[in-house]
């Protein structure tokens, strides 16, 4: 005789805790497809996009060169010509240009002989262009020393290794087609404890995590204080993390060996305004909120910010962002300040304020509208409250007190009484 299996009662159902988990599992699914979008968007096939570089020299001879380099570049180069190495090294602390090509070391020295009046080359005394003495010059220093002088190529590492490195390839053949090795000149370095100028994008990325992560902290457990506590807790909290950014910059690590004072403030600058970002969209995104500044924060932020790979090394997109986002006024405000005497400094710097009045805007939209939740909301409770009192009023029946119920009965009594005396004639 067979047995029929009865189900368990007693068995759990774990359907609803099971839509519950993979509900969750949505958002770091969407984590994943962004980062590997933003990141290998942005990094996966670097080259020069208009990468600005400069032909050192007032002859035909530069100019040739430059035209040539534009041509086979098609656009990945924006070649210019200038007059003397002096020139090109102010342009490249201005971070104009990413590298200078000197052609002739003794014509276009710190010293050149060429120089601007009017616009042309300067003459030298017997009447020759300045030009031609540099190359005469230069001919005769090849013919005394048995070897072609070497050409020399300028470039500021601290900006960017790895664009200093890909316009060494770029001008390392030219020289090649020369025959003479190529000379190649930082004239600005990083710190000596950070060679390849990519420390303060790395700091920029603890200051990010810190930021952001706390925002989860106080958006959560701290969702129950009102929204300016909130908001103090933001600042408070930014204080913090910047201070810890500067000891890491400097005491700990030594990325940077001056300037302290000015990359805690933009430290803090960009803290706080990640903070109060995040705080005031958490009233809106509630449990997204961590795949929303994570968009905002890390996605775009670090593709854009220009620690591994300059704008112009990467696609219009993320360079375009480079120009307004957070991390790259971080960046680019603390290697300006750092490393290349505050050129530029001043647009960095607006860039983390404008940031930080978005954070406050932000935060003022979001307790506008928790203000409006809660109106709604104590409206809405004292509406069910009157709804509940009116339906017990109408289900129970209302008590009368014992006297007037007495004499209720007492009346009824004398009518019916009336009633059947008339009734019988009495």
């Amino acid at each position: 005789m067979s047995s029929v299996r009865r189900p368990d009662h007693h068995r759990p159902d774990h359907r609803a805790d099971l839509r519950h988990v993979l509900t969750h599992l949505i958002t770091p699914l969407l984590m994943c497809i962004g980062m590997g979008l933003a990141y290998l968007g942005a990094f996966a096939h670097p080259e020069p996009n208009h990468l600005p570089v400069a032909v050192v020299g007032s002859g035909s001879q530069a100019q040739v060169l430059a035209q040539s380099m534009n041509d086979k570049a098609h656009g990945g180069l924006d070649v210019r010509t200038v007059g003397s190495r002096a020139e090109a090294v102010d342009q490249l602390k201005h971070q104009d240009i990413f590298g200078a090509y000197v052609m002739d070391t003794h014509a276009s020295g710190d010293g050149a002989t060429t120089a601007k009046s009017g616009g042309a080359p300067a003459a030298k005394a017997g009447g020759a262009p300045a030009s031609a003495t540099g190359a005469s010059a230069s001919a005769t220093a090849a013919k005394a020393g048995g070897a072609r002088p070497a050409p020399e190529l300028v470039v500021a590492t601290a900006g960017s290794d790895t664009t200093a490195s890909v316009v060494q390839k770029i001008f390392t053949p030219i020289a090649a087609q020369q025959g003479v090795p190529l000379k190649v000149t930082d004239v600005a370095p990083p710190a000596e404890d950070d060679p390849t100028a990519q420390g303060l994008f790395f700091l920029m990325v603890a200051i990010s995590i810190g930021s952001y992560a706390s925002v989860a902290v106080i958006g959560g457990a701290g969702a129950v204080l009102p929204i300016r506590m909130r908001a103090m807790l933001a600042v408070g909290t930014s204080f913090v993390v910047s201070i810890l950014g500067t000891l890491f910059a400097g005491p700990v690590f030594h990325l940077v060996d001056h300037g302290l004072w000015g990359l805690w403030s933009m430290a803090w600058l960009y803290s706080a305004g990640i903070l109060l970002i995040g705080t005031g969209l958490h009233t809106f995104l509630k449990r997204w909120t961590t795949l929303g500044v994570m968009a905002l924060f890390v996605m775009l932020n670090f593709t854009s910010a220009g620690g591994v790979f300059r704008p112009e090394l990467q696609n219009g997109f993320f360079a375009s962002l480079h120009a307004f986002w957070n991390g790259a006024g971080f960046v680019e405000g603390v290697r300006s300040h750092v490393y290349f005497n505050g050129n530029g400094l001043a647009g960095h710097v607006w860039t983390l304020v404008l940031w930080l009045v978005v954070g406050c805007v932000m935060v003022g939209v979001a307790a506008l509208a928790e203000a409006r939740r809660r109106r709604a909301a104590e409206s809405a409770a004292a509406n069910a409250t009157a709804v509940a009192a009116a339906a017990v009023a109408a289900t129970v029946p209302e008590r009368r007190p014992a006297h007037a119920a007495t004499s209720a009965n007492a009346d009824s009594s004398a009518a019916v009484e009336e009633e059947m005396e008339e009734a019988v004639g009495v």
